[in-house]
């Protein structure tokens, strides 16, 4: 009769779920011709305990991009039980004759790639810098799938945290004004994308109105950032790509965090309880990072207030929403800043409401404290 081993299961059960939500979040763009491609997020975390069986590496990884005489290159691989199966260019260097260049070299360096598994492939003849492009962001990549596939430490059997929240991408700018992108996600799902920045004024008011929601409506509902461009929006699509993906990356952090932070409290036995309560109040005193709250609806217009948390202080508040147009102009201008540093001061919502802009004061006040909320 075959012996149970209940803890060996426990940490198959682990290693599994945790690849299994940062994969859920491995979302992988695609090149576009008119910008530069949005690195993928790294693969998941695997491999388990040292001398036990583990799930092996699946998913996406983008090396680092590596500059060249000619242009950036940089590389993306497919991963599929541990083992590379495509190697793609998602940048290269292009122009004049870069283009017959790149058009011969790359499919040889991947098939190169994939054949080899690893970064010690040869030069393409006639290629020589795009060739040494490729293979130091091959070599990246390959480090960034070794380390997901690093053994994790301790053998206790712990749940990793579920994500949810909500992370801002960086700002992209394009050639018709700046786009950043803000995903929602709750229980390791995009459950809404929206921009928190676009292109405005003349013609690009219409362009961003018509793009903005399809664009939205493709990642919620394709749960990727491998989303298509909207017609007549090539700039406008390819900077909120751009920008969801450094939120997708923010949210993949956010995912392997969470699975170790939850590895070290399941240690605790017993009377353990308590030393986890404490460290969870501990991680909320230590929380950095970016928190936008909600956007509050005010008489005069929508306000709404992003932070920014470094060591459990407010390091910085701003209005990326507030009212404007006629008087709301002079009100907003006068009201915000004064808004803004008293919400560092405090460190909290409670501040008091600037005279003359009561409502946005009010608007201000109920976005901060959502953000709050997020940052605890």
């Amino acid at each position: 009769m075959k012996k149970s081993h209940p803890m060996r299961r426990v940490v198959l059960a682990t290693a599994a779920t945790v690849s299994g939500i940062v994969l859920l979040l491995a979302l992988k763009p695609d090149s576009d011709p008119d910008a530069s491609a949005a690195p993928a997020p790294g693969a998941a975390a695997q491999e388990a305990a040292q001398g036990g069986a583990g799930a092996p590496v699946n998913g996406a990884v983008t090396g680092d991009a590596a500059d060249t005489q000619y242009g950036a290159v940089q590389v993306r691989l497919t991963v599929a039980d541990g083992k590379i199966t495509k190697a793609e260019a998602v940048q290269a260097p292009k122009g004049g004759q870069s283009d017959q260049i790149t058009a011969d070299a790359v499919p040889k360096l991947n098939q190169a790639a994939v054949a080899a598994q690893s970064a010690d492939i040869d030069a393409v003849s006639g290629a020589t810098y795009t060739s040494a492009g490729y293979k130091k962001s091959l070599q990246s990549a390959v480090d960034k799938m070794k380390a997901g596939a690093g053994p994790q430490q301790g053998g206790s059997g712990t749940a990793p945290a579920s994500v949810t929240g909500t992370f801002e991408g960086d700002a992209a700018q394009t050639e018709y004004g700046v786009v950043q992108v803000r995903i929602t996600v709750k229980d390791n799902r995009i459950t809404k994308s929206e921009a928190i920045q676009a292109p405005k004024g003349g013609q690009s008011d219409q362009v961003t109105a018509n793009a903005v929601p399809k664009l939205g409506q493709a990642v919620v509902a394709g749960q990727t950032g491998d989303i298509d461009a909207v017609s007549g929006a090539t700039y406008t699509s390819a900077g909120y790509k751009k920008s969801l993906q450094s939120a997708i990356d923010k949210a993949n952090a956010s995912a392997t965090s969470g699975a170790q932070q939850g590895g070290s409290g399941g240690q605790q036995d017993g009377g353990g309880g308590a030393e986890q309560g404490q460290g969870q109040e501990q991680g909320q005193e230590q929380a950095s990072g970016t928190f936008t709250g909600k956007a509050e609806q005010t008489q005069y217009g929508v306000v709404q207030v992003r932070i920014t948390v470094s060591g459990g202080k407010i390091t910085k508040a701003e209005a990326v929403q507030a009212p404007k147009g006629g008087q709301s102009d002079q009100i907003t201008a006068n009201a915000v800043p004064k808004l803004n540093q008293a919400a560092v001061a405090a460190g909290s919502a409670d501040i008091d409401a600037v005279s003359g802009a009561t409502y946005t004061s009010g608007g201000y006040q109920k976005s901060l404290q959502s953000a709050l909320d997020q940052a605890r």
